[in-house]
């Protein structure tokens, strides 16, 4: 296992670090996944008020005592912007009486999303009045957030100047907040990359045509090693429910140097493989789009179709659209079918695509299932 700085905390964690959203069965199981994690060179567990029985479970496995002294195990739990002191000053004692400790080495405001939750932040007397308190008397060592919000929002957090860390959306197939962690390693912040086997593309049940292109490695591979040999990544969350499941992404634990030749070389046969398939219809992600009338993220419709036409990644992207209308503020936006054909958006395309024609080729691909967050 290697470790890297993370900013200007001056904490070193591993380069994976263990999330604890997909505790699901109990408590004996998440002690076990736990000491694995341990044994396996983790050094940093990450949870929030809102996975579930996630703290309690983490909770008890600290009272039960651990393999790893307390000093050198960091733990970050992540709580929901408030729009008042007060409840975030409940929120942060309930969090540190859950998981039996006296004091959290990281506190995440957890979906920092929108302007209003920005201006919570901001607010002279909002929630970060008692972040600081706590910070003040010792419970809380350092402070970051976490966020599945537009750039713009992103960056603006960022310099708000209260954060120490981020943790964010970024992976070799979505490569919108390059800025964002450009602007937070400018700032000195650490950088947490979020559940990057699942969001990043359901990468441990690639498609045929996804794993074939990646020859001779694997799609979870290429995208682990994408992240990890960037020196401004300081960590990826591993999301294991078992103990099992930390064996196949902890063989890449040392694997953090320059990408390869080799790598490079399937990374450019990707590419190719888009604009070979996509032609005149890829999406390049440029945002000019924005905003719609009806509400539509079209640049993400679009990128969900890009991946499922170019490399039939169908089942991400329908677990993705499906969220689209069912999961708030976490994935914002409106589906395809929603488009009215305003034409709106069609001046301010640089590739002139036919926007209306692409989001409803996208909603008769991908529309299925409703989506929601896991804990939702």
């Amino acid at each position: 296992m290697q470790y890297r700085r993370f900013g200007k905390t001056n904490l070193h964690f591993s380069v994976f670090s263990l999330g604890t959203m997909r505790y699901l069965a109990n408590a004996k199981t998440a002690q076990k996944t736990i000491e694995k994690a341990l044994s396996l060179g983790i050094n940093h567990i990450e949870t929030a008020r809102g996975y579930g029985k996630s703290e309690e479970y983490l909770g008890a496995a600290i009272k039960a005592g651990l393999s790893v002294p307390r000093n050198q195990l960091y733990i970050t739990t992540k709580i929901a912007p408030t729009p008042d002191a007060d409840t975030m000053r409940h929120c942060i004692d309930e969090s540190l009486q859950r998981l039996n400790l006296d004091y959290l080495d990281c506190l995440g405001i957890h979906g920092l999303n929108t302007p209003e939750h920005l201006e919570w932040v901001q607010a002279k007397n909002g929630c970060m009045q008692a972040v600081q308190k706590a910070v003040n008397d010792g419970r809380v060592k350092h402070v970051g957030f976490s966020t599945h919000a537009s750039l713009d929002i992103i960056l603006a957090a960022i310099n708000t100047e209260f954060f120490e860390f981020i943790n964010l959306h970024y992976y070799y197939f979505f490569q919108r907040n390059a800025s964002a962690i450009q602007e937070a390693t400018r700032k000195d912040m650490g950088v947490f990359i979020i559940s990057p086997a699942d969001k990043g593309g359901r990468l441990y049940t690639p498609p045929s045509t996804l794993k074939e292109l990646c020859q001779p490695f694997t799609p979870l591979e290429l995208n682990y090693r994408f992240l990890l040999s960037n020196n401004r990544i300081t960590t990826l969350s591993v999301g294991a429910a078992t103990p099992e499941e930390l064996i196949a992404p902890l063989e890449f634990a040392d694997d953090v140097g320059e990408l390869t030749s080799a790598e490079i070389a399937v990374f450019e046969e990707l590419e190719n493989q888009q604009n070979m398939v996509l032609n005149t219809d890829k999406c390049s992600q440029c945002y000019a789009c924005l905003p719609c009338p009806e509400n539509i993220n079209i640049p993400e419709v679009l990128r969900l179709r890009n991946l499922a036409v170019a490399y039939d990644m169908n089942d991400y992207g329908k677990y993705r659209y499906g969220m689209f209308e069912n999961a708030g503020h976490w994935f914002p936006g409106m589906k395809g079918n929603r488009c009215t054909e305003c034409g709106d958006c069609l001046p301010k395309c640089p590739e002139n695509l036919d926007i209306p024609a692409l989001l409803a080729d996208t909603h008769e691909r991908l529309n299925g299932k409703a989506g929601r967050r896991l804990w939702g």
